[in-house]
């Protein structure tokens, strides 16, 4: 699977309309909801705002006032052909003042994503099960040693009363396996499944 490394925008104008385009990376519909709304008031003033989205919990589109089938629906029909995943595209259209009629939207639409597609930097993603290990400060280099000798990556490390790491393993290892030497020392949980780039 595939998808964005990081947000990218691109615009183009088609018969006095105005057409911005922001693809971003986002894990689950909370996410997208979260940058759709952002994006509805930081361009309030724009004709419409369509959007498209596929993500680990759904997918989904909206025309956004547009004539039904003529935005969203091309928008995710873009996002499908490059096998994209784990990413929201937005449209904002400024309205120019001539109509483009229902194919001229629908070319539209699908060419601003496929020009954003275009400056996107595309990554393999995989699913992998995220553990968290929770151990002391001095206990710091034995987790250290374990995740560098057994090809894990720690894809996130916090340090509050104990230190966190979020670790996944790149060849399927046994993570508690790995770790149940030290029980008590190093406590193991599962925390949930990821989409991540390609480690």
């Amino acid at each position: 699977m595939k998808t964005i490394k990081e947000p990218v925008q691109s615009e183009i104008n088609i018969k006095k309309s105005q057409f911005i385009c922001g693809l971003y990376p986002t894990k689950n519909k909370k996410e997208s909801k979260e940058i759709i709304q952002r994006l509805n008031q930081k361009y309030s003033d724009a004709t419409h705002n369509c959007t498209a989205y596929i993500v680990g919990d759904g997918e989904g589109f909206d025309d956004d006032g547009e004539p039904g089938g003529t935005a969203g629906k091309p928008m995710i029909n873009v996002l499908r052909k490059n096998e994209l995943h784990n990413v929201t595209a937005v449209v904002t259209r400024y309205f120019g003042g001539i109509k483009l009629g229902a194919g001229g939207l629908v070319r539209a639409y699908s060419k601003s994503v496929m020009e954003a597609v275009g400056q996107a930097n595309i990554v393999e993603i995989e699913e992998y099960d995220v553990y968290e290990l929770i151990f002391e400060y001095s206990d710091i280099k034995i987790a250290d040693t374990e995740v560098r000798n057994n090809s894990l990556e720690a894809i996130d490390k916090e340090y509050s009363d104990k230190v966190h790491y979020h670790v996944v393993s790149k060849d399927n290892r046994d993570i508690e396996k790995i770790f149940g030497k030290y029980s008590g020392k190093i406590i193991v949980n599962f925390k949930n499944k990821q989409f991540l780039e390609k480690i």
